[in-house]
């Protein structure tokens, strides 16, 4: 007998007197050793699937791995058995010890009947796999993220104890709990009366009490004596034994839950599981209906589907009850995917809140019924519910004591994935008494989509839609100035703050903000599969009605929502965003009154906004506006579908194109004509006289627009218009309003346009749910495809995806051919018809095109990056970190301190390295942070962040140093996190100018004082790269930089400084011109999207010298020109990109606000992590393999990195195609093209050399012919003229030649050549010079 452990084999003594040490060591002091013995379990010994735990093992395990794993484990009992010992349940979720909604609950049960012993096994494992692999697999850590899952291995621990390995029948016992009562008999049931006194029954008390705390959404019950999955109803009214399908309401979802886990077993899939006991037993599909089976009363199953909010089913897992450990390897591998697979099932049908209107207060049990379905659900302590659909529409109400019922109808489910249903009930009051509310009987239907199993009727009731309320009109109809109208607004945001969020996106002229309202279910956020759309007004200051309208809307949403069907259901599909006023600064200066004049149509430097967007066929030549620039980076940041621009002056929607390429009045047809005529209809016949088509007769009685719609250009040429730029530059249609014949009417006349306008209005934004919609997947991994394109066939007009890969195209009623591509995927096309009414959902699934082979552990990590990148990837890395922090303002001695107590706590992640000293002495200290900082890991990418250069900014200095804690913390507690340190190498250099700030003072906002170092030199002007530009003596807090600059491999650097709040890139030089801009703004492009403001591009700052700077990014030299940048030197000589972050507007502000841009950086700083490992990476190597250090890499013919000593190198780039070049000298240059990709990791490239054998850049093999023929061509024509020479020599004779009349001249005078005969040589010598006329002489003579 021996025993193998860790690759080591021990034998039977070695193993006897190994548990006799234990036992002795044990009885010494027990929970020291089973602290240790958890220990090393958890940390050394890997699962060997070879044993089976007892109850003392599994109780060490669960609570092992619960101390391991606190962030995503929580380990609790929730009873105890007959005996006393706990029942284990493990939560597994983010944050695990807190509850939060937003996340089904799900719960497997194992060992119920305690000789059934697989199921105990295999939840031990699961516990296991899912916390093992957090973080490392995509769905693992989606699950883990998204659910709030419950695993209790173990429901009767003292019939485990009693049963015996290798007992197939259960013939020893341990099938009942320790009172001989078997536990799955004794839940109350609905067909029988269960005589069991609870005191025999703890076990089963302790679940029904655990069962109705938690409202569980699925659940499985774990059992073994045959293989097949199980489902309600397990008994009947007449209870025969077998053979009687007992159906329940939900039986066509059971039947697909119960399928959905035997189709991932492979046993139990073929339905004929082959027990020795009942050969004869098949199951169709591998599942069976419980009382068809055999009639079980006092179920678990039945018990959790009518009392709990849960559905339950019974999984038999072996044949065999207690089958030998030897099994336990196989049977995980048989029930790891179906575990997985069920519990992913909990994300289908329909979830959503419930909400009190007007407070938004959660209301818990309010009752979801589902028309047809004789089963509802509750909403939990957060106003959440989740209730469980197949595909198919549905009407669902909502109804709780003392509120309104509310019915929304033609619910559409989708499969994989829950549709989003949010209530919002009105409370019943005195002057609104309820509403008497129909009920007809639960008529037995299927969901279109469904199976087609009809459910039973027994005679229940459902509500239908209560009798139809008329929705609340705005009362608020006068002319709002700036400050009126952004009082509404705050208030408005303020009174309804589950729905609607009030943001700027910049400034005007003026400094008024350019106030936007977004509405919608979950303000703020991206839904999966929720378009956004807007609304513009006041776009000239004087055109006031779309101002009015706009704000008349935006209270007619937020006081009708949760009573009208309709505005609900638009809101709770729809991210709505209202512009009220883009020309603040205009209004303020219009007049009441003015029909068609121009006062205040221009903004405030007089331009017309309408005309102020890059145009396709004329350029613009007026300079950009605040208000221009602030739009365009708003559309540029969201994925609009739909938009409307209001006007005024007269009453048609005009839609693009709105001029052409003559510029003249001509109908100007865009690919999708057909499309923006079928929007601008909606809007016209929603108002009466706008459909007429001749609104203005008495201003203009010549016009007339068919059906209340115009061509723009087709009405008049208008370059530089903003419909056109959005079409044209985002995924975003738009038409133009024009909302009455008086610019500014009025105020009394304001009802009236609301009138007009109302019912287009909201037929306008139900518009943006028209065409196609869906998500672009990988086909791997199922993750979202950014920026993947959809074409529609002969329509020249495509659409991107957004960063999860959701995508919408607006498309007339029809059949199309829609082809999804990605760069790095194969293409996908479909065909698909467009309803009359709705989206047609179709997702493409697209297979990534490898372009070299790339490995198991590369793929994963790739996949890793992929999830990181991904909208909310961040968040959840973040979420699953521990967040205390302590903020203060340290002074040098205490900074380095701090440093070297880093390394003294994290010994194995950190290095500190000494760079030199400042004027002053004082060290200038870099740390390391990486998972082998000893050891060189040329593989990995190396970023560097510093602070600190200008001493009277120190807010980077402590950001850095608070990363710099924040991830050694971390490390080997947050599984992401880990990963990322464990494949990055991380420089901190926190401080650069430590004399400068210790002279700097908190609480100066622009103080200069410690700007410079003690020698008074900005030091941000020291970096010099070549001695002819600098004379004067370079700093010694400059040479220490440089130093670590010049090292080399570095693929990123972040800079952060104060002043502002914007991010820099190169170049601080003014005239230098930047050959890799686009991957430069990019890379500070993402430090600013990541940040909650700084991509507004709005400082904000006093005395700021920019405002509204696009994306909050600027290039250096528009900044602070100046010569000898730190950031400038970083590329030039250490071929390394470098970014400057200013992180506040004060340069040192109080201590109390560090904790505030921590909260607003981290994210950021996060992302530069990330994005390092993007880009282009690879090895270069010779045909022999050899890697070859110092390869030149020239990426787009301009920017230069080298290979390192392992010949490996790494480039960021912008997303998009790129050029690459190879030289290494003695060998030949090679070219490649790659792909780079916003959310996707590097991808490794192998750069293979061939020796260089050309000559003067000719190949060698060329060359040697083209020289062996010159040379035979040479030696050939030099014979030839020897030999003529030799002839002519002799034939001559005092002056003349002799002509030849015979063969033996020839012979002779070849032989005398030959021989070199002196008479050979003399004839040279004497040779007559007068050639040409003996030649002559000698042809006539021929």
């Amino acid at each position: 007998m021996a025993l193998l452990k860790q690759g080591q084999l021990y034998t039977l003594p070695a193993l006897v007197l190994f548990v006799i040490v234990s036992v002795t060591l044990l009885s010494l002091n027990p929970s020291t050793m089973c602290e240790a013995t958890a220990a090393r379990r958890s940390t050394d010994e890997a699962e060997s699937y070879n044993k089976y735990y007892n109850y003392a093992d599994l109780t060490r395990l669960l609570k092992s791995l619960a101390q391991k794993y606190p962030h995503i484990a929580n380990l609790s009992s929730v009873g105890q058995s007959a005996q006393g010992r706990e029942l284990w349940v493990m939560r597994i979720t983010q944050n695990a010890a807190a509850d939060v909604p937003g996340k089904p609950k799900v719960k497997y049960v194992g060992n119920m009947h305690g000789d059934e012993t697989v199921s105990r096994q295999v939840l031990v494992y699961l516990v296991e796999h899912l916390l093992t692999r957090y973080g490392e697999d995509l769905r693992v850590t989606e699950l883990v993220n998204n659910t709030d899952i419950y695993i209790m291995p173990s429901m009767n621990p003292d019939g485990f104890e009693k049963s015996v390995e290798g007992d197939c029948r259960g013939e020893n016992g341990g099938r009942e709990n320790a009172k001989n009562i078997d536990l799955n008999r004794s839940f109350p049931d609905q067909f029988d009366t269960i005589n069991v006194r609870n005191e025999d029954i703890p076990e089963v008390v302790a679940v029904i009490k655990w069962i109705l705390e938690n409202k569980f959404v699925l659940s499985g019950n774990l059992h073994g004596g045959t293989v097949v999955a199980s489902y309600p109803f397990d008994d009947s009214p007449s209870h025969d034994p077998e053979g009687h399908y007992s159906r329940s309401s939900d039986d066509a979802l059971f039947r697909h839950l119960a399928l959905t886990y035997a189709q991932h077993n492979p046993v139990m899939r073929t339905g004929d599981p082959k027990c020795p006991d009942s050969p004869q037993e098949k199951f169709k599909d591998g599942i069976t209906n419980g009382a068809e089976w055999y009639d079980v009363s006092g179920g678990m199953q039945d018990y959790n589907y009518l009392k709990g909010n849960c559905l339950e089913i019974t999984m038999e897992l072996t044949c065999c009850k207690h089958p030998p450990a030897a099994q336990l390897q196989t049977e995980w591998d048989n029930n790891r995917e179906s575990l997985l697979a069920y519990m992913e099932q909990v994300h289908i049908g329909v979830r959503g809140y419930a909400r009190e209107a007007g407070n938004g207060t959660a209301l818990s049990d309010v009752r979801i019924e589902v028309t047809g379905i004789n089963h509802n659900v509750t909403t939990g302590k957060f106003g959440d519910y989740y209730r469980l659909l197949l595909p198919g529409t549905y009407n669902i109400t909502a109804s709780a004591p003392g509120y309104l019922p509310l019915t929304v109808v033609g619910v559409q489910v989708v499969e994989g994935k829950p549709t989003e249903l949010n209530f919002t009930l009105a409370p019943v009051t005195e002057e609104t008494p309820p509403p008497t509310t129909a009920s007809t009987p639960a008529v037995p239907t299927t969901p279109s989509g469904g199976s087609g199993e009809t459910p039973a009727s027994n005679g229940s009731t459902a509500h239908t839609v209560a009798p139809e309320q008329q929705p609340l009109q705005p009362q608020d109809f006068r002319h709002h100035h700036y400050s009126d109208m952004e009082l509404f607004l705050r208030r408005y945001s303020t009174d309804y703050p589950t729905i609607a969020k009030l943001y700027s996106i910049g400034k005007s002229v003026e400094n008024r903000e350019l106030y936007v309202m977004e509405i919608s279910d979950n303000p703020g956020v991206e839904e999966q599969g929720e378009p956004e759309f807007k609304y513009i007004g006041n776009m000239h200051g004087n055109e006031v009605v779309g101002r009015e309208v706009l704000l008349n809307l935006i209270e007619y949403l937020c006081r009708n929502y949760g009573s009208d069907p309709e505005v609900t259901q638009l809101v709770n599909n729809t991210r709505i965003h209202i512009m009220p006023s883009m020309n603040p600064d205009g209004y303020e200066v219009a007049q009441e009154g003015d029909i068609k004049g121009y006062t205040g149509r221009n903004n405030s430097n007089n331009f017309d906004l309408n005309r102020n967007f890059p145009d396709q066929f004329v350029s613009i030549s007026d300079p950009r506006q605040p208000e221009t620039i602030a739009v365009m980076n708003w559309m540029s940041n969201h994925h609009f579908v739909l938009s409307a621009n209001l006007h005024g002056g007269s009453l048609v929607v005009n839609y693009p194109y709105d001029d052409n390429a003559q510029g003249v009045k001509a109908y100007s047809q865009s690919p999708d004509d057909a499309v923006f005529k079928m929007v601008s209809l909606a809007y016209a016949q929603g108002n009466p006289l706008m459909k007429a088509g001749k609104p203005c007769a008495e201003i203009y009685p010549s016009e007339f627009f068919p059906d209340g719609i115009t061509n723009g250009a087709g009405w008049y040429s208008v370059p530089g218009g903003m419909q056109d730029w959005n079409y044209l530059n985002t995924n975003c249609f738009e038409v133009t309003i024009e909302l009455g014949c008086i610019k500014y009417p009025l105020a009394k006349d304001l009802p009236m346009y609301w009138e007009q306008n109302r019912r287009a209005l909201l037929q306008f934004i139900h518009q943006v749910h028209r065409g196609v919609k869906g998500t672009v997947m990988d086909s791997k991994d199922g993750t979202g495809i950014s920026n993947a394109t959809i074409t529609v066939a002969e329509v020249d007009h495509p659409v991107t995806t957004n960063k999860a890969g959701n995508y919408w195209r607006l498309l007339v009623p029809g059949t199309y051919q829609l082809t999804a591509s990605a760069r790095g995927y194969t293409p996908v096309t479909v065909y698909a018809t467009v309803p009359e009414e709705g989206a047609e959902v179709v997702d493409f699934r697209l297979t990534r095109v490898r372009s070299e082979e790339t490995g198991p552990a590369e793929e994963e990590f790739q996949r890793f990056i992929k999830e990181l990148s991904s909208e909310r990837g961040l968040d959840r890395l973040l979420q699953s970190t521990a967040t205390q922090s302590s903020f203060r303002y340290r002074p040098y001695i205490e900074l380095s301190e701090f440093l070297r107590g880093l390394t003294y706590n994290f010994p194995k992640i950190t290095r500190l390295h000494n760079l030199g000293r400042s004027w002053e002495f004082r060290i200038i200290w870099a740390l390391e942070i990486s998972n082998k900082p000893e050891e060189e890991e040329p593989a990995e990418p190396k970023i560097r962040f510093v602070g600190g250069v200008h001493g009277n900014a120190p807010v980077g200095t402590e950001l850095l140093l608070e990363f710099a804690a924040f991830l050694c913390i971390n490390y080997g507690k947050s599984p992401a996190l880990t990963k990322l340190i464990d494949n990055t190498r991380i420089v901190i250099l926190p401080l650069v100018n430590p004399d400068g700030r210790e002279l700097a003072q908190e609480k100066h906002c622009t103080s200069t004082v410690g700007q410079t170092n003690a020698h008074g030199k900005d030091l941000d002007t020291d970096f010099f790269g070549n001695a002819s530009q600098h004379y004067l003596e370079v700093q010694p807090e400059t040479q220490a930089v440089k130093g670590l600059i010049l090292e080399k491999g570095f693929a990123l650097s972040v800079a952060l400084d104060g002043g502002s709040l914007l991010a820099t890139y190169p170049y601080n030089k003014p005239v230098q011109p930047v050959e890799n801009e686009d991957t430069l703004k990019y890379l500070a492009s993402v430090y600013a999207n990541n940040h909650p403001t700084m991509h507004l591009g709005r400082p904000g700052c006093p005395n700021s010298q920019v405002e509204n700077i696009p994306g909050g990014v600027l290039r250096a030299a528009e900044w602070h020109s100046h010569m000898g940048s730190m950031k400038d030197f970083s590329v030039d000589f250490g071929h390394c990109p470098e970014i400057t972050v200013y992180t506040s507007c004060c340069l040192f502000p109080a201590a109390d606000q560090l904790s505030l841009l921590w909260a607003e950086n981290r994210k950021s700083l996060l992302s530069m992590l990330v994005e390092a490992h993007k880009g282009v990476r690879g090895q270069v190597k010779d045909k022999s393999g050899k890697p070859i250090e110092g390869a030149m890499i020239v990426l787009n013919g301009g920017v230069r990195v080298f290979s390192n000593e392992g010949g490996y190198f790494h480039a960021l780039l912008a997303p998009g195609a790129h050029n690459i070049e190879a030289l290494a000298e003695g060998y030949q240059q090679q070219r490649k093209e790659v792909f780079v990709s916003s959310y996707e990791a590097a991808s490794s490239i192998i750069i293979e050399f061939d020796m260089d054998n050309r000559i003067f850049g000719l190949p060698r093999e060329f060359v040697v012919a083209t020289a062996a023929a010159s040379m035979t061509a040479l030696v050939v024509t030099a014979c030839i003229i020897w030999c003529v020479c030799s002839a002519k020599s002799n034939r001559q004779k005092d002056g003349f030649h002799r002509l030849r009349q015979h063969r033996d001249d020839y012979e002779d005078e070849i032989r005398l050549t030959s021989m070199g005969s002196k008479k050979s040589l003399l004839s040279h010598e004497f040779q007559d010079e007068s050639e040409s006329e003996e030649d002559t002489l000698y042809a006539n003579k021929l």
